[in-house]
């Protein structure tokens, strides 16, 4: 009797699986990195991959490469990603007149 490993195909052919990289994965991934490094600087926790989701689940894919944009282009990332991503900065206040 054969053993199931014989059986089943072996080498590269059986590790060939599609790739679950995304636009937004790898967007996400470019904000980790640069948030957990300035983190680690102040001696903060790193964000998870679970936790940014949560922080960017609102924000549609176009939006988040013009966060990028917008954060690359400061002085300091991560205070300039806090301030995009908070909704109540962005609020427009009445006229006084």
């Amino acid at each position: 009797m054969k053993s199931i490993a014989d059986i089943l195909p072996q080498g590269p052919d059986k590790e060939h699986k599609p790739s679950r990289k995304t636009e937004r994965g790898e967007l996400m991934r470019f904000f980790q990195r640069h948030l957990n490094y300035s983190r680690a600087a102040d001696g903060l926790p790193k964000l998870t991959m679970g936790r940014l989701g949560k922080i960017l689940e609102g924000i549609p894919t176009d939006d988040l490469y013009y966060l990028k944009s917008v954060c690359s282009r400061s002085k300091n990332f991560s205070k300039k990603f806090w301030w995009e991503i908070d909704p109540k900065k962005h609020e427009q206040k009445e006229a006084p007149f």
